[in-house]
């Protein structure tokens, strides 16, 4: 069992937005496990039905339940399944009776169907692939590189872990995509996923993957757009102090972690090695996801970026941090960081005022080449400020 790092409101309702099989239900069951006056389960098919023909319902139930005997937490799993609910759950916050966690897989249907999302009547939270310090003494990089870190993946062993992990895929495109149509014609979202797997951290490219999977741009990016409201995965754009500009270049995009990556990618089977390109690209991959996580459980809304030069120089990572210097982060998965590896981000950091550059790596020897601190990826967190 994990700790996890989600820091809720204890005297208020909120969502609670993740991704399946990151920990969301196991979460709340054990924390309000003597709390709730009434739990429902819209994966359940009963209650589903129940609610779908008849969203009132929740209503009369709530009647019978006395909220002064300290059950007055309400739980809705998968709210997104029947947005009508919400307008109910309004009702009952306003009578000031319960508090209501209402969990979701997808925000899609939620955000862009109009549905009631309770005007600061609640929070929101979002629950992530564990993090490094969730894991904890048992984190170890390899594995995780490999194997990703959604919770089920450390119960099993290898076989059934690549049986969950293409299970997970295929249920995502079932029931997330399928069931609830989000795209007209699954075939080429199929070849589609695929390809955003592969070219996942790397500049997207719309017309060249339209071209890949026989559809159109417009299709791709609203594909790109559908992987990110089901948490699937995040846009990382690129860097311009012209807020106009930066609107103008194409995005990364990283998938949300490394075991779905391989996944969709048909790759479980092959194992990342250090020293090999294809582990550097699965360690920077690794570091984004994580402060991606992290900024959001510690909630410091930090902006991330990318810079690419017209010359090809790049940095992985660029941070604005409200009320301190600029971030410039480049990672690298060596445990031996030398004086060349430092010389680009150097000449990048004196173009870009009020900035502090960094090297993330696995070398445990801190130093400063260049002005450009570089330590190991762990030390680097904690002094950037996660």
């Amino acid at each position: 069992m994990f700790d996890r790092m989600l820091n809720y409101s204890k005297s208020r309702s909120f969502f609670l937005f993740g991704p399946r099989g990151t920990g969301k239900t196991t979460f709340l069951k054990q924390e309000f496990s003597d709390k709730h006056g009434l739990w429902i389960d819209l994966l359940t098919y009963d209650q589903y039905l129940d609610f779908q023909k008849n969203p009132s319902l929740l209503a009369h139930r709530l009647k019978a339940i006395r909220p002064e005997d300290g059950k007055n937490w309400v739980i809705i799993d998968e709210v997104q399944k029947i947005p009508e609910l919400l307008d109910v759950v309004h009702q009952q916050i306003e009578e000031k009776k319960f508090n209501f966690v209402l969990t979701g897989s997808s925000a899609r249907k939620l955000k862009r169907g109009a549905a009631n999302l309770l005007a600061g009547r609640a929070f929101q939270n979002y629950m992530h692939p564990l993090t490094y310090r969730e894991i904890g003494a048992g984190f170890d990089v390899n594995f995780v590189l490999n194997w990703g870190t959604l919770p089920d993946v450390f119960n099993v062993n290898d076989a059934d872990r690549k049986e969950y992990l293409r299970t997970y895929v295929n249920t995502y495109l079932r029931e997330e995509i399928q069931v609830e149509q989000i795209v007209r014609k699954l075939a080429p979202f199929r070849s589609f996923l695929e390809i955003a797997a592969q070219s996942s951290g790397d500049i997207i490219n719309y017309s060249r993957i339209a071209n890949d999977i026989n559809s159109d741009a417009t299709s791709v990016k609203s594909y790109f757009e559908i992987l990110e409201d089901t948490m699937i995965g995040a846009f990382l754009p690129g860097f311009h102090y012209s807020v106009r500009k930066r609107q103008r270049k194409n995005p990364k995009f990283y998938i949300f972690d490394m075991g779905v990556k391989k996944a969709l990618r048909g790759d479980l089977s092959i194992e990342y090695v250090s020293s090999t390109f294809e582990y550097g690209i699965a360690f920077e991959h690794f570091i984004v996801n994580e402060i991606f996580r992290l900024n959001s459980y510690y909630k410091l809304d930090w902006r991330f970026y990318y810079l690419r030069t017209k010359d090809g120089v790049e940095v992985d990572l660029i941070i604005e941090r409200p009320g301190m210097p600029i971030v410039l982060i480049e990672i690298k998965s060596t445990d031996r960081i030398a004086e060349a590896m430092t010389t680009s981000l150097a000449v990048m950091a004196k173009d870009i005022k009020n900035s502090e550059a960094y090297i993330f790596s696995q070398d445990p020897v801190a130093k400063i080449i260049n002005n450009v601190k570089c330590v190991h990826w762990q030390t680097g967190f904690t002094e950037i400020g996660l």
